[in-house]
């Protein structure tokens, strides 16, 4: 009985953990914070002459 409620419980914090990186994946698409859609052409645009997709930044001590 507690391995079953256990596993349940488990399960209904995975999903609810799930659901809340999707909406916050999706409320950083409509704000412009992030653009996932550049990042949907990587496997595509995977060469050596191809475009950059972000540029790096530079680490600085300081």
């Amino acid at each position: 009985m507690i391995r079953a409620l256990v596993y349940f419980i488990s399960t209904v914090l995975l999903v609810v953990f799930l659901y809340a990186y999707i909406v916050s994946m999706y409320v950083k698409q409509k704000k412009g914070i992030v653009d996932y859609e550049r990042y949907a052409d990587l496997a595509l645009k995977d060469n050596l002459n191809d475009e950059i997709i972000e540029p790096r930044e530079s680490k600085q001590n300081s």
